[in-house]
């Protein structure tokens, strides 16, 4: 359930599991391998979901920060956990 009265969607474990396999692809893609720090700046949202459980699947550190930090905070964690990537 969203934010907003009346916002929700629904999802399977069977199109969950499509999508974070999906994205779990496309970040190995991307060189991200087990034991990477990874940065993700998102609101709450399914897409949250599917990347926090993409980095699990492929062993990397997650670090959430959500949207309603400012860029300076964003900055400061990104140092601070030495990430390699930013997922937004």
């Amino acid at each position: 359930e969203g934010n907003e009265p009346g916002d929700s969607a629904k999802i399977t474990y069977s199109e969950l599991l499509h999508k974070v396999c999906q994205f779990a692809n496309v970040l190995r893609s991307q060189g991200v391998k087990k034991g990477d720090r990874i940065s993700i700046y998102m609101p709450m949202i399914l897409e949250l979901v599917v990347a926090m459980l993409a980095c699990a699947r492929i062993g990397a550190l997650h670090s959430i920060v959500f949207a309603g930090f400012s860029s300076d905070s964003l900055c400061e964690r990104i140092l601070d956990c030495g990430c390699s990537l930013l997922i937004t």
